[in-house]
């Protein structure tokens, strides 16, 4: 396949200070691992395969997704390709050990591994975990490493423990060891919530921070606080999520589906409302509501890429397409103008 036609997802951008580069749209793996719905090895290695296709050169991983699923998969893929040609990242903070207890479906993934979840921000927690991902997707050479679901939106109350597992236990040690000594090019988060990343950057130096789902079409608080911040300190964002988990991909398209996913579970009225709204002023003006929502985070200067998730190589064609297709300048107006755009917010132009 010509990767001609997809030239705006292969446009590169560094990562903070390092000389990584990746590309502008990027694959995360956790639909590989099965994030709601079960997938076939063959439909992962489809799906990786057509990424690769259309020029996408930076993948990322966890082990959380599908309790070590998505890693082996990922690996076995990529593996078939230079190495020296992409960019891997994976995510570290949870251990993975065999269930004792049944799965109850809880965290969204269809037939994931036996494994359950230890959370474990440790020094020693990380380097261990920092290897089983090596094992898992046999690939020794990791370029990034993310501290994974760190946060009040993840652990409540419990977050100051983790945290202190952090700070006092040797955790963002470990995670310096693994860039000065381990080969790793790059550290950060990999969370849900600015909150999060901005107490990160107050206590230790990171390259870049994965943000999931808070910089999008429907969420763009983070330009009062956490953007200026990572300009200033030369963090990049990986941004992922742009889609909501789902609710922008396919719009209200989906309702009579019963799928209309925000924030990974039900989108509440509100938001299928403001969606409702967004999907108007796209219509009147001939645009695919996927294609405002993967270009518009990336308009930002400080967002190296943006991430999607795909189960098939149908679906990776389709997002390619939609970050590739050219928009009308009309289009960011008209969303401003109806309230739907932070005033601050850089858009495509």
């Amino acid at each position: 396949m010509s990767t001609q036609k997809f030239e705006a997802v292969q446009r590169r951008r560094r990562i903070g200070r390092t000389a990584l580069e990746v590309s502008a749209l990027s694959l995360g793996s956790a639909p590989l691992g099965g994030l709601y719905h079960e997938l076939s090895e063959e439909a992962a290695l489809a799906t990786v395969d057509a990424a690769w296709a259309v020029g996408i050169r930076f993948f990322d991983t966890a082990p959380h997704y599908g309790h070590t699923k998505a890693e082996h998969r990922l690996g076995d893929a990529l593996r078939r390709y230079p190495r020296a040609d992409y960019v891997l990242s994976t995510k570290v903070g949870r251990r993975f050990v065999p269930r004792t207890t049944p799965y109850d479906g809880s965290e969204g993934w269809a037939n994931p591994l036996p494994f359950q979840a230890i959370y474990d921000y440790t020094y020693d927690g990380i380097l261990r975990s920092f290897e089983d991902s090596q094992q898992r997707l046999g690939i020794a050479d990791i370029d990034i490493v993310l501290i994974h679901d760190i946060g009040r939106y993840t652990h409540g109350e419990k977050n100051a423990h983790y945290w202190r597992q952090l700070t006092n236990e040797g955790g963002f040690r470990a995670l310096d060891e693994l860039r000065k000594t381990r080969g790793v090019k790059a550290v950060g988060l990999g969370v849900n919530e600015g909150a999060a990343i901005m107490e990160a950057m107050a206590e230790f130096d990171i390259d870049c921070a994965l943000l999931a789902g808070r910089y999008t079409l429907l969420e763009q608080a983070v330009l009062d606080d956490l953007l200026p911040a990572c300009e200033k300190r030369e963090v990049s964002i990986l941004l992922g999520g742009a889609f909501n988990s789902g609710i922008l991909a396919r719009g209200l398209d989906a309702k009579a589906e019963g799928d209309l996913k925000f924030n990974y579970g039900d989108a509440p009225r509100a938001i299928v409302e403001q969606v409702g709204r967004l999907e108007r002023v796209c219509r009147e003006l001939g645009v695919a509501l996927s294609s405002a929502a993967l270009q518009f985070p990336y308009a930002h200067k400080v967002v190296a890429t943006v991430l999607m998730g795909a189960r098939s190589a149908h679906e990776v064609h389709e997002n390619a397409a939609s970050f590739a297709q050219p928009l009308p300048a009309a289009l960011w107006d008209a969303l401003r103008a109806d309230g739907l755009l932070h005033q601050a917010a850089p858009v495509p132009r």
